[in-house]
């Protein structure tokens, strides 16, 4: 199936994306994952909360129910009604914990014990109780002690192998999740490989050449995940191996702590490589037939990237002649039409840009 990212004035979304088939979980994924469950009191959770001991990553998705069905959560709790599971993952080497699923719940609760919702004072909403109007702290004694004790199922799970390889959580994350939305996988991994290498590549996607070449901001991440993947087949596309999500995975994983010359070296290599490309090609570069070609773009701009740093450095009439060739070749067509994943036509198209363009 192709992998193409349509654009028509609109954002680099999953809706307009039709996904890699080959993109699909095996059970060893989940292999190396244990788990257990243990209640846990809403004031205990509230303050794990507080300290930053249980957290939402910075680009996880944002809070975002309503006053009144956080209200009606907490009256749930109030009430002693069952209310749903949350999922966490230990994180490696650390004992923090990392939300799976349960942010809206939890965030809910700090508000509420905070007495705080977007900027003003949190007092139950929506509800017809006699708690209508109250806020944590105008609870009589009882109803406090009632709250801080009702207890929370929660599932805590943790990768037992590799220990350096969060790739098993990616898999778990994906399949417990159950927001309203089902996270892009740019998203799961902007959750699950926080830090300064994501920190980084979300700080690249705001370059105005790279803008002018993928069109506006996607909301879906998906913008993101292009240019991981620029940077994950620059350096290790010898080594490639499906599914592609995996591969991805891997390469953030590996680079979670870039040190600060390796970032500066690559954000180099990315804004001169983005910057060749537009005044060359155009802002259509990636667009073979009106639409933002994922395919076209990874071998593409990495093949040119390693063009741009050889003893014979590409020039511009070199690079619109090579390209206009190279979009012709029917191996390399191949390579990004159909089945754009699989290990077969990754070489395919590879092969064919680093052919065109010189690279070695």
């Amino acid at each position: 199936m192709a992998n193409l990212v349509n654009y028509s004035g609109g954002n680099l979304d999953d809706s307009n994306c039709e996904i890699e088939d080959e993109d699909t979980a095996t059970p060893a994924n989940l292999n190396s994952i244990s788990s257990y469950a243990i209640d846990l009191p809403v004031g205990t959770l509230v303050r794990r909360l507080q300290k930053n001991q249980i957290f939402v990553p910075e680009f996880q998705k944002k809070f975002v129910w309503t006053k009144n069905t956080a209200s009606r959560f907490i009256e749930s709790l109030l009430i002693g009604l069952p209310v749903p599971c949350i999922f966490l993952v230990k994180e490696p080497n650390s004992e923090r914990k990392l939300i799976i699923d349960g942010q809206q719940r939890l965030m809910s609760l700090v508000c509420f014990y905070e007495e705080k919702f977007n900027g003003r004072k949190f007092s139950l909403s929506g509800i017809s109780s006699d708690w209508k109007g109250k806020s944590y702290n105008s609870l009589n004694e009882d109803d406090q002690l009632r709250l801080d004790n009702s207890w929370i199922r929660t599932t805590i799970f943790q990768q037992d192998s590799p220990k350096n390889n969060m790739d098993s959580v990616y898999e778990l994350f994906e399949r417990l999740n159950t927001g309203g939305v089902k996270l892009s996988p740019q998203e799961i991994r902007s959750c699950i490989y926080h830090g300064k290498f994501n920190n980084f590549i979300h700080g690249l996607n705001s370059d105005p050449t790279w803008r002018k070449l993928c069109g506006p901001k996607s909301k879906r991440l998906r913008d993101i995940e292009m240019i991981l993947r620029f940077f994950a087949f620059f350096e290790e596309e010898e080594h490639y191996a499906p599914p592609m999500k995996h591969f991805l995975n891997l390469y953030m994983e590996k680079n979670r702590g870039c040190p600060d010359e390796k970032l500066a070296e690559l954000e180099n290599i990315f804004i001169n490589t983005m910057g060749f490309i537009e005044s060359t090609l155009g802002p259509d570069a990636f667009r073979p037939e009106k639409a933002f070609n994922a395919a076209v773009f990874d071998s593409v701009a990495t093949s040119i990237a390693k063009g741009l740093k050889g003893k014979e450095p590409l020039t511009k009439d070199a690079t619109i002649k090579a390209n206009k060739s190279l979009l012709k070749d029917d191996t390399f067509k191949q390579g990004y039409i159909t089945s754009t994943a699989s290990l077969e036509n990754v070489k395919r198209r590879f092969g064919a840009a680093k052919k065109a363009f010189g690279v070695t």
